[in-house]
């Protein structure tokens, strides 16, 4: 059971960050697709702009190598549930992590597209919803080290 428990921990940190990632980038792809039939010239701050809610989903698989590491057959219980936990945790965080700064982004590239000069400003707004998924996966390494 305990196994069951942190493997499961496991598997929604990779998958529920992952799963973020995916829908993150294809909402600032399909904003890069319209943006570019308006304004081909910035096609690099497109590409810059929809790859940032990529990094979730790698938060996610360095979360799994911190978790896998602490995983064992001798796992307890109260182990095993702050394995569960802090995966479940970062996962829901680089989720929607993901998906709220890909609208920062997807705003950024029309904005461009439109012609505006707005590519530094929506890096620095992109920023803040992708703290907490790094606090989250901060938590997680803390988490790990404690046990």
């Amino acid at each position: 059971m305990e196994l069951l428990l942190a493997y499961l921990g496991l598997a929604l940190c990779v998958a529920l960050s992952g799963i973020g990632s995916a829908y993150g980038v294809t909402i600032c792809g399909s904003a890069a697709i319209g943006a570019y039939k308006k304004n081909p010239g910035a096609s690099g701050s497109y590409m810059v702009l929809s790859a940032l809610p990529s990094s979730q989903g790698l938060y996610g698989f360095v979360g799994f190598f911190m978790l896998s590491g602490v995983i064992t057959a001798e796992v307890t219980m109260l182990q095993a549930a702050a394995i569960f936990g802090v995966g479940l945790a970062l996962g829901l965080v680089a989720l929607f992590s993901a998906i709220r700064q890909a609208q920062v982004c997807a705003n950024g590239i029309s904005a461009i597209g439109a012609g505006y000069n707005a590519f530094g400003t929506t890096m620095v707004l992109a920023v803040f919803p992708e703290l907490y998924a790094i606090l989250a996966l901060l938590v997680l390494i803390l988490t790990v080290n404690a046990i």
